[in-house]
């Protein structure tokens, strides 16, 4: 029987974890991509304009993550989005439905008490690297 890999993912593209652990972890073809925020990789700081500039902005950064694992938004199956305050629903789903298409990938979404560095939102993808067929 062979081994199975667990091989560790970073993309550059990203900004760097604040604290400590891996962009992401691959084992086989799913890929789990940490919780992402919306902060500029250059100065590691989060955007200004808000719960939905901060999700467009962490989905830009998972799919980063997700390129450097041959994955890809499209093949995201799991999404698990941490709202500071749930009012911020609408507006969060407005910009995830512009980068995340039909078929949906299945998701919980949650209010939090506090996110890592006062983040409104932040969001963790479970996804397929490589060729992936959906079937309805």
């Amino acid at each position: 029987m062979s081994n199975i890999i667990r091989k560790i993912i970073t993309s550059a593209n990203a900004p760097k974890p604040v604290g400590p652990y891996s962009q992401a972890v691959q084992v086989g073809q799913t890929v789990y991509v940490s919780g992402c925020l919306g902060l500029d990789k250059d100065t590691m700081k989060l955007v200004s304009g808000g719960a939905a500039n901060e999700a467009k902005k962490a989905i830009e950064n998972l799919e980063a993550v997700l390129v450097a694992a041959d994955s890809s938004l499209s093949n995201v199956v799991k999404t698990t989005v941490l709202l500071e305050d749930i009012n911020d629903f609408t507006s969060v789903n407005d910009v995830y439905k512009t980068y995340f298409k039909e078929p949906f990938p299945a998701r919980a979404c949650y209010q939090v008490g506090k996110l890592p560095l006062g983040a409104k939102i932040e969001i963790e993808v479970i996804a397929i690297s490589g060729p992936l067929e959906t079937k309805l």
